[in-house]
């Protein structure tokens, strides 16, 4: 007998105000069937008060309290505190996880502070990186199974799979977290890339087809840990990104590239909530495909989790631009839930939305 294979992938509506923060639920499988025939996952748990939430929409749109799969791409705040709640509140199989204090080991080596040791290291991780640390102690509190997600993980029979960041691309950005001690031969005057941020706005006037993004984007070593991974069901594919990186998307489009299976991309999420330092030109190219004639379009939906009030940064009009002329249906959730789908029931009041237009003029910072 074969099993019809359907999905429905919600970005959870988070940022009522200008913060924007990350919360998925997805699940696939049989979605006219039994929850047995049905994998969920959550990526990202959004703010402490989107917890709640997610609990909510996995009792009423997916009918169980049962996760198989809740993964944690990065610790920044908006991405990690929901999932505490989560935990709590849902009865969770596996944990996907970075744990950066195991990795510690000869890193006393990489600072300058010659006091440092290892395991002082380690402890400094978990200090910093607390609500990661309350989230480990929780799940294995609980009794749930706690995986790394390291380039090619996967869940079984291999829907779900890690495309980055790799072990060892992970362990060469910790020593560059935030709350690190200076590492020995930092160049000065680069010390500052994670954080430039350079706030003289500039009116921009697009033409249709030229990207106004760049591959120079730098985010922070925290961002760029983020786990990337990918859903294949039914000859489609979908890419989550976290808040990764133009290096670490890049190195994501290697794996990308050499999956055998031939599905084509059906949803990405745009990394970052929309940020222009997360996404250039030259990584849009590999997942996505070169700019297309006004009119053509591709059969991808490109989401970004964004506050209600986050633009300009959130999402830049720039990063909608560079996806819409490549033919794609791109949206931003703006503080409210998008649900995207395949083969799944109806649901009552919820309706189609009208891709995000191309913008001709517009002002952002530079």
């Amino acid at each position: 007998m074969v099993i019809d294979m359907g999905y429905e992938v919600d970005f959870i509506g988070v940022g009522e105000e200008s913060k924007s923060g990350d919360a998925i639920a997805l699940r696939y499988g049989d979605l006219h069937g039994s929850r047995e025939d049905q994998t969920v996952i959550v990526i990202d748990g959004g703010f402490t008060n989107t917890g709640d939430k997610i609990v909510e929409h996995v009792r009423s749109h997916f009918g169980t309290v049962d996760v198989d799969i809740v993964v944690s791409t990065h610790p920044d705040q908006d991405h990690i505190n929901g999932l505490i709640t989560v935990l709590n509140n849902l009865n969770v199989k596996e944990l996907w996880m970075h744990l950066p204090w195991d990795h510690n080991q000869g890193l006393a080596g990489k600072f300058n502070d010659g006091r440092i040791t290892d395991n002082s290291i380690g402890e400094q991780l978990k200090n910093n990186l607390e609500k990661a640390y309350d989230l480990y102690k929780l799940a294995v509190e609980k009794g749930v199974l706690i995986r790394e997600p390291f380039t090619g993980t996967a869940n079984d029979y291999g829907h779900y799979k890690v495309l980055g960041p790799s072990q060892s691309y992970y362990e060469d950005l910790i020593p560059h977290f935030d709350g690190m001690p200076e590492v020995k031969t930092e160049d000065k005057s680069n010390q500052s890339l994670f954080d430039r941020v350079i706030q003289a706005a500039k009116r921009f006037f697009a033409t249709w087809g030229e990207d106004q993004i760049d591959d120079d984007g730098e985010t922070s070593a925290r961002n760029s840990s983020s786990v990337i991974t990918q859903l294949i069901v039914d000859g489609r594919r979908l890419i989550f990104t976290g808040d990764a990186g133009i290096e670490a998307l890049h190195l994501a489009a290697d794996e990308y590239e050499c999956c055998p299976d031939p599905a084509e991309i059906s949803m990405f999420q745009i990394p970052h909530h929309g940020s222009r330092r997360n996404i250039g030109p030259a990584v849009l190219n590999r997942f996505i495909g070169y700019p297309v004639n006004i009119g053509e379009v591709r059969n991808i939906t490109a989401i970004a989790s964004t506050a209600a009030n986050g633009e300009p940064k959130h999402p830049r009009k720039s990063v909608m631009n560079a996806f819409t002329h490549r033919g794609v249906k791109t949206l931003a959730t703006r503080g409210k839930g998008i649900c995207h789908f395949h083969d799944a029931p109806q649901r009552d009041g919820w309706s189609s939305l009208n891709p995000e237009p191309y913008h001709y003029e517009y002002e952002e910072s530079a």
